[in-house]
C-alpha cells in the first residue's frame, strides 16, 4: 500500500528578486484523473440575420389568382341571372295586369279669401300678412281592372307661380278600388307673415287681369295590391298646374279657372335623407 504525498502549504521562493510567488501544483491520483473529462468548447458560428420580406414583395400564387377570378365570374353570373329573372317577372306582371298610373283632376277651386294686409310683427314697411281660404274639389280615378290603391292621408299645398305658399290642407286616407272614381272636398287655409320678396312677388301676381297663376301640390304614400301581391308603401306627388284665380272683392267667393288644369303623378323615392 503506497503512502499519499501531501503538498506543502508553503510557497517556494523564486530565484528571482521579485516578490511574486507561484503556487505548487498538486498531483492527482489515478482515480481522480479517471473521473475527470476534458471539456470541449462548442464551435460558435457568426449570427446571420434572416432576410425579412414584406407583404408587398410576396406575389400571389397562381392558384390564388385563379380562385379569385372564378369567384368574380360566378358572382357576376349570379347577378346577371337575378336581373334576368326580375325582368322576366316584371314583363309577366305587365302582360297580366297592364298597370297604369292613377289619375287625379281638379273639378273646382273657389277662393273665399286671399288678402294681403300690413304685417304687425315685422318692422319692414314692405312686409305683409297673408290671409287665405280656398275650397277645393278633386277626383281620384283608378283605371286598372286588377289593381287596388291604398292611399295614406294627403298633404295639400297651394303655391303661386313665384313659389309663394298660399294655403295648405289635407285629405284623409282612402282606398281606390278597381275602376273606381273618388271625389273629395278639401279646405286650404293660411295665415302668416310674408317677407319682403314674397310680398313683392305676390302683389305683382294679384295685379294681373287674368288672375293669380297657381298650382296645387299633393303628397302622400300609396300601397299597391295586384291579385295576391302587396307592395310596400312608396311616396307619390301629384302636381296640378295651369290654375288661375282672382282674389274676391266681396264676401262672395271667386271661382278659379281650372279648365286647363293638368295633374301629373310622380314617384317619390327616398334614399337616406334625400328624396327623388
Amino acid at each position: 500500500m503506497t503512502d499519499r504525498v501531501y503538498p506543502s502549504s508553503k510557497p517556494i521562493a523564486n530565484n528571482n528578486n521579485n516578490n511574486t510567488t507561484t503556487p505548487i501544483s498538486t498531483s492527482t491520483t489515478p482515480a481522480t484523473a479517471a473521473t475527470t473529462k476534458p471539456q470541449q468548447q462548442q464551435p460558435r458560428y457568426p449570427y446571420r440575420p434572416q432576410p425579412q420580406y414584406g407583404n408587398h414583395h410576396r406575389r400571389p400564387s397562381r392558384r390564388r389568382r385563379i380562385n379569385c377570378c372564378c369567384c368574380c365570374f360566378w358572382s357576376l353570373l349570379v347577378l346577371l341571372a337575378l336581373a334576368l329573372l326580375l325582368a322576366i317577372a316584371g314583363s309577366a306582371l305587365y302582360v297580366l295586369y297592364h298597370p297604369q298610373k292613377p289619375h287625379f283632376s281638379i273639378n273646382s277651386l273657389r277662393i273665399a279669401k286671399l288678402n294681403l294686409t300690413a304685417a304687425t310683427s315685422d318692422s319692414s314697411p314692405s312686409a305683409s300678412h297673408l290671409n287665405s281660404l280656398l275650397n277645393l274639389t278633386l277626383t281620384s280615378k283608378n283605371p286598372n281592372s286588377h289593381i287596388v290603391f291604398f292611399y295614406d292621408p294627403f298633404t295639400l299645398t297651394a303655391f303661386s307661380t313665384s313659389s309663394v305658399q298660399l294655403a295648405n290642407g289635407s285629405i284623409p286616407a282612402f282606398v281606390s278600388n278597381k275602376n273606381n272614381e273618388t271625389s273629395f272636398r278639401a279646405v286650404l287655409t293660411e295665415s302668416k307673415d310674408l317677407d319682403t320678396d314674397s310680398t313683392t312677388s305676390l302683389r305683382s301676381d294679384l295685379k294681373r287681369k287674368t288672375g293669380v297663376p297657381m298650382k296645387v301640390q299633393m303628397d302622400t304614400e300609396v300601397k299597391v295590391k295586384m291579385g295576391g301581391l302587396n307592395s310596400k308603401k312608396v311616396g307619390i306627388r301629384v302636381t296640378c298646374q295651369n290654375i288661375k284665380g282672382v282674389a274676391p272683392k266681396s264676401k262672395t267667393p271667386s271661382v278659379a279657372s281650372v279648365v286647363d288644369a293638368k295633374c301629373k303623378v310622380d314617384l317619390r323615392i327616398k334614399i337616406w335623407k334625400f328624396t327623388f
